[in-house]
């Protein structure tokens, strides 16, 4: 998990992702009330859609801008799920 992800680093992924082509980009999301994180895998059709999306829903330091309490703390891309899970 990245220490302190951050929006200009989570873009420079989903970029990458593009780049080699990827199947899958993945965002890990943490929310206050939740024991666990939640996984969220979008397919390669949607990596631009999402990054506008996270763009304007979330902080530079990827703390949601109108929820407190839900923040993006790692990303990755992968060809495959476990490839994703494994980088998360």
């Amino acid at each position: 998990m990245n220490i302190k992800p951050t929006m200009s680093e989570m873009i420079e992924i989903f970029e990458d992702a593009k780049e080699f082509n990827a199947n899958y980009v993945a965002v890990k999301i943490l929310m206050d009330g939740f024991e666990k994180p939640e996984i969220i895998i979008n397919e390669k059709e949607n990596i631009d859609s999402k990054l506008e999306y996270y763009k304007k829903a979330y902080n530079d330091d990827l703390s949601h801008k109108y929820s407190n309490g839900i923040r993006i703390v790692n990303y990755s891309y992968g060809n495959t799920y476990d490839e994703v899970k494994r980088t998360l």
